[in-house]
């Protein structure tokens, strides 16, 4: 079969946001208004900022203000891999921060377990599954690196499971696969979109007051706190809270430590039950290959594949635009690979294809600090893992603009900052190389070229 073929009638939508359940969208702010805290962007982040303060402090009148529509980028169209992970796995954590990865592991443990008792909680469904992730390896390399992974985990006092290509493909059936390590813990599967709505409802069940369709365009400062200009509007706001990711910061300076990087994914049609049983899969775990040009999957609700990664695509300039959303050379590679990993599924069809731009930086995990006298805080690159971590770096921003020193707010992962992106065409031209590179290391036994190894001497070395 034409791996094209399976594409003919896939939409150019993510298919998280097409669900019915999909709310309307809010007016947009018309006119001036004022309050304690503003917080810009209608994500994760800046939805679980606005839901806690709220439980912190159910007096502060807290605004939002969303571009769009709340949900609609990066926590509208990602795989729903929610991850206890604040530092983008715990491979880029020991490199990083071995002295503190202990103690961030257990944050970050009780951040994904908070995120679950909130959808308890105030009632969201958000399709959670606690069913973990499968770190998978198609090369022999893969299977040692995930084996050292699994000691160094197991020397921290955590562990993972070891499965061998036969427990392995008692889980998950694919020719492809040679063993792998199971976190069974540490991961859930997520709706994104209804996380983001759930959230949105929650906000509104508590008081916030979001504007959707409502651009900030402008920071300054104002008296003894800050004003955001809109385009029909001004918020006067004593903190602000920037959850803007990968669009450009309000903060300028910030800009230099994130680019975007386009990422891209597939759904395909709802599987019969002889197809499920082809592959197995009973314990719907989330899947990812452990290759540098790496695949994530798992299944739906309703019992479809979602199939993402394998290409992640820089745009000159680091402009995100909307006409990036759309990569058929991209889509096509994913097919192709979908039925290499999964060749009893042939004849099966996509229903949906999409991209979206994923904030990064230099780190890879999340960073964070304040502006303008401590009246502004900001969190942003996430790399990919920011379905969780971002209710983490809620939580450190409301600790950042209250001047408290808490556990969160004395890690050196929270005090410390990555090295700013340089400016093109250099950033273009080592973002292209380093990309070169983790392809040629794939296809040579994982051995990294001179290249990769100076940026991991720089602190700089792309894991994943």
């Amino acid at each position: 079969m034409d791996s094209a073929r399976a594409l003919s009638d896939a939409r150019p939508t993510p298919f998280w946001l097409e669900d019915p359940g999909r709310p309307e969208a809010l007016p947009a702010l018309v006119g001036d208004t004022t309050c304690d805290l503003l917080v810009v962007g209608g994500g994760y982040s800046g939805l679980w900022t606005a839901l806690i303060a709220k439980e912190r402090d159910p007096s502060l009148d807290v605004v939002l203000v969303e571009g769009n529509e709340v949900g609609w980028a990066a926590s509208g169209r990602n795989g729903g891999f929610c991850a206890a992970s604040l530092t983008h796995g715990f491979g880029n954590g020991l490199q990083r921060w071995p002295g503190e990865l202990a103690e961030l592991e257990r944050q970050g443990a009780a951040n994904l377990q908070a995120i679950e008792d909130t959808l308890k909680r105030y009632g969201i469904d958000a399709e959670w599954e606690r069913t973990g992730e499968i770190d998978v390896a198609t090369q022999p390399h893969q299977l040692a690196e995930l084996h050292e992974i699994a000691e160094a985990v197991a020397a921290h006092g955590l562990e993972l499971t070891v499965l061998d290509a036969g427990a392995l493909r008692a889980e998950v059936d694919s020719p492809t696969f040679l063993g792998g390590v199971w976190d069974k813990d540490g991961v859930a599967m997520v709706h994104p979109a209804k996380l983001a709505w759930g959230l949105k409802q929650a906000c509104l069940g508590q008081g916030v007051r979001i504007f959707e369709r409502t651009k900030a365009t402008a920071l300054a400062e104002h008296g003894g706190g800050m004003a955001v200009r809109t385009p029909y509007g001004r918020v006067f706001a004593r903190r602000v809270a920037l959850g803007t990711n990968v669009f450009p910061s309000l903060v300028k300076r910030v800009r230099p430590f994130v680019v975007p990087v386009y990422d891209y994914a597939l759904m395909t049609e709802p599987l019969s039950a002889e197809q499920l049983a082809s592959i197995g899969w009973r314990g719907r775990q989330g899947l990812g290959d452990s290759a540098n040009k790496f695949h994530y999957f798992r299944l739906s609700a309703d019992n479809r594949i979602l199939w993402g990664g394998y290409d992640a695509v820089y745009p000159y300039g680091g402009k995100v635009r909307e006409e990036y959303d759309q990569r058929p050379e991209t889509f096509r590679t994913l097919s192709a690979n979908f039925f290499r990993c999964f060749p009893q599924l042939e004849g099966l069809r996509f229903t949906h294809a999409w991209g979206g731009a994923i904030d990064t930086c230099t780190r890879f995990s999340a960073f964070f600090d304040t502006a303008y006298q401590g009246r502004v805080a900001y969190a942003a690159g996430y790399t990919g893992l920011g379905v969780g971590a971002t209710r983490y770096g809620a939580e450190v921003m409301l600790d950042l603009l209250a001047g408290e020193r808490t556990e969160r707010t004395s890690l050196e992962m929270v005090r410390s900052k990555p090295l700013p992106f340089p400016p093109e065409p250099v950033r273009w031209a080592g973002i292209e190389m380093t990309k070169w590179s983790l392809d040629r290391a794939d296809r040579n036994g994982g051995r990294r070229n001179l290249w990769l190894r100076t940026l991991d001497r720089l602190g700089l070395g792309f894991d994943s």
